[in-house]
C-alpha cells in the first residue's frame, strides 16, 4: 500500500502503483489538511466575496461574478467546455498516473476540494478505472486543461474509461464498481483541470522507461565493443576519474564488469592504436545521458508533489492568492533535455551498427551476411536505424521554445510541455528499436567471433536474447525479428536493471 500526502511521492512508489498495480490510501493528516482548504471555500461562498475561480468565471471570464446558485453550474460548464482533447489516447499507463498525481496534488490542502472528491481519484486507481485522456489540445499552461477535463469527466459519470481490458463508458464502470458520479461544487472542477498532471504523469512514464533503456544501452554496446574487438583501455577507471563525472565513471565501470573476463576485447596497440569514438567515447556520451535522466528525476519527483492548481488558499482562506504554478515550463525544459539525451542514445548506436555491419570498418563478413551477395544480412536493418535516428532529430526539436497566446490573450505565454513529454516517448520508442537492431547485429558479430570467447555477462545476454531472435542463417523478414526485441527490451524480461549503478549483473 501506498501512502499519498502531497508531500513525499517518489518515482520507486509511483513505479509500484502503475505497474505492480499496489493500492494507495491518503494519509489521516492530509486528508484533514483537504477539509479545512474545504471549509474556507464554502466561507467564501457564503460570504460573496469576490475569489478567482470560486465565485468568478474562468481565464478572461474572471471579472465576471458568479452568484452561489450558480457555483455547481459553473463547475460542470467548465469541465465540459475544457475537454477538448483530440487525438489518440494516451497509454492506459499515463493516464493512471495521471489519477495519481491529481490525487496526490489535492491532499497538499492547497486546493479547496472535498474530501470526496479525493477519495474518488483514490478508488479510480484500486478498482483500475482508467480515463480514457486524448494526448492532443494542451498548452501546458493553466494547467493541462484539456486533458485533465477528459480525466475529470469520469468524477461525474461522462466520458469514457478503460476498464477490465475493454474501453466502456464512465458510468457502466462505475456503476459496476458501486461508485457514484460526483457532483461538483464550487471550486472544484477548477481543482480538478488546473494542474500539469498529464505532462507529468507522461513524462513519469517517458523517465522509468528512459531509465532501463539507459542501461540497457551499456549491454547492449558491451556486445557490440566483442563483436568488433573493441579496446578494453578506453574503459580504465584512471581516464574517467581525470575527467570528474561521476556517470561517466559509473558507465565505464559498468562496461569493465560487463567484460571483465571476455577473451574478445584487446589492448592499445594490440590489433589497433585507438577505436572510433562511437566505442572510445560509450562512457562520455552515455554517462552525459544519465546527467540528464539525474536532472529530469530530481524536476519530475518535485512536481509530482507540487501544489499546481489556481488559486491556492493558505491559512484556513485567510489568504487565497491567484498565482502561476499551473505553468508547466520546468516539466517543459526537462522533457526537451530528455529528448535530447535519449537521442543521442540512439545517434551513437545507429553508428556503432554502421561499424558491425561496414565491411570497411570491421574484418566481418560484409553486412554480417551468411552468403555475402546472394543474402543481404543486416544491409536494410542499418537503414531502418538511420530513418529512426533522423526521425529523432526531428523530435527533439524543443517544444518549450514555442509559445502561443490563448483566452483572449489573458494567458499570452504558454510552455508547451505536454507536447514535449509525448515527443520525449516517442524519441524514447525509436531509440528502444535502433538499440534492438544493435542488439541483433551485436549478437551475430558474437558468434561469428565465437561464443566460447565471450564474458560471462554478455554471453548471459546471448543466450536469454537468442529465445527472441534466432542467428541469422537466412534472410528473412528482419522487421519481426526488430519487434519482437523490442518488446523484449520494452518488458525488460531480464530485469539486470533493477540492480545498483555499481552492483548491476545479468
Amino acid at each position: 500500500m501506498v501512502t499519498l500526502n502531497g508531500q513525499t511521492l517518489n518515482l520507486t512508489e509511483v513505479k509500484k502503483v502503475l505497474y505492480d498495480k499496489e493500492q494507495v490510501m491518503a494519509s489521516h493528516e492530509s486528508l484533514k489538511k483537504v477539509e479545512a482548504s474545504r471549509k474556507a471555500v464554502e466561507k467564501i461562498v457564503a460570504e460573496g466575496r469576490i475569489v478567482y475561480g470560486i465565485t468568478t468565471g474562468f481565464g478572461k471570464f474572471s471579472d465576471v461574478f458568479i452568484d452561489k446558485k450558480n457555483v455547481e453550474e459553473l463547475q460542470l460548464n467548465l469541465i465540459r467546455s475544457h475537454a477538448c482533447g483530440v487525438g489518440d489516447p494516451f497509454p492506459e499507463v499515463v493516464s493512471r498516473a495521471m489519477v495519481l498525481l491529481r490525487a496526490n496534488a489535492l491532499l497538499k490542502g492547497f486546493s479547496g476540494v472535498r474530501p470526496i472528491v479525493v477519495e474518488r481519484l483514490l478508488d479510480l486507481i484500486n478498482k483500475e478505472i482508467h480515463p480514457v485522456i486524448p494526448q492532443q489540445g494542451s498548452l501546458g499552461a493553466s494547467g493541462d486543461l484539456a486533458p485533465l477535463s477528459h480525466l475529470a469527466l469520469v468524477l461525474i459519470g461522462e466520458g469514457e474509461v478503460y476498464y477490465r481490458g475493454k474501453r466502456t463508458s464512465a458510468i457502466d464502470a462505475l456503476t459496476r464498481e458501486g461508485l457514484f458520479p460526483i457532483t461538483l461544487s464550487a471550486k472544484e472542477g477548477l481543482a480538478l483541470i488546473n494542474g500539469t498532471q498529464a505532462m507529468t504523469a507522461m513524462g513519469v512514464v517517458a523517465f522509468l522507461e528512459a531509465e532501463k533503456l539507459a542501461y540497457q544501452a551499456e549491454i547492449i554496446a558491451a556486445m557490440t565493443i566483442e563483436g568488433l574487438r573493441g579496446i578494453i583501455d578506453a574503459f580504465d577507471e584512471d581516464i574517467h576519474l581525470a575527467r570528474g563525472y561521476k556517470e561517466q565513471v559509473e558507465v565505464a565501470k559498468r562496461i569493465r564488469m560487463y567484460l571483465a573476463d571476455s577473451k574478445l576485447t584487446t589492448k592499445q596497440g594490440e590489433m589497433r592504436v585507438q577505436d572510433a569514438y562511437s566505442i572510445r567515447c560509450i562512457p562520455q556520451v552515455h554517462g552525459a545521458t544519465w546527467q540528464t535522466l539525474n536532472y529530469v528525476k530530481e524536476k519530475l519527483e518535485i512536481e509530482m508533489n507540487a501544489a499546481t492548481d489556481n488559486p491556492l488558499i493558505f491559512n484556513d482562506g485567510e489568504k487565497v492568492l491567484s498565482g502561476g504554478n499551473f505553468h508547466g515550463q520546468p516539466i517543459a525544459f526537462a522533457m526537451d533535455f530528455l529528448k535530447i539525451a535519449m537521442a543521442e542514445l540512439a545517434n551513437i548506436s545507429e553508428r556503432r551498427i554502421e561499424r558491425l555491419v561496414n565491411p570497411q570498418l570491421n574484418d566481418l563478413p560484409p553486412f554480417l551476411s551468411p552468403k555475402p551477395g546472394l543474402q543481404s544480412g543486416a544491409m536494410i536493418m542499418q537503414y531502418a536505424a538511420a530513418s529512426l535516428v533522423s526521425e529523432n532529430k526531428t523530435l527533439a526539436h524543443p517544444a518549450s521554445v514555442d509559445s502561443i497566446p490563448s483566452s483572449a490573450n489573458q494567458e499570452d505565454h504558454v510552455s508547451m510541455g505536454t507536447i514535449g513529454s509525448r515527443h520525449a516517448y516517442q524519441i524514447i520508442s525509436n531509440v528502444r528499436r535502433v538499440l534492438s537492431i544493435e542488439a541483433i547485429c551485436a549478437m551475430q558479430a558474437m558468434e561469428i567471433r565465437g561464443t566460447n570467447k565471450l564474458a560471462s555477462s554478455t554471453k548471459q545476454f546471448l543466450e536469454i536474447a537468442r529465445k527472441q531472435v534466432p542467428s541469422i542463417t537466412n534472410d528473412r523478414v528482419f522487421s519481426k525479428d526488430i519487434e519482437t526485441l523490442n518488446h523484449w527490451l520494452k518488458e525488460d524480461l531480464f530485469l539486470f536493471h533493477e540492480k545498483t549503478k555499481d552492483e548491476i549483473q545479468l
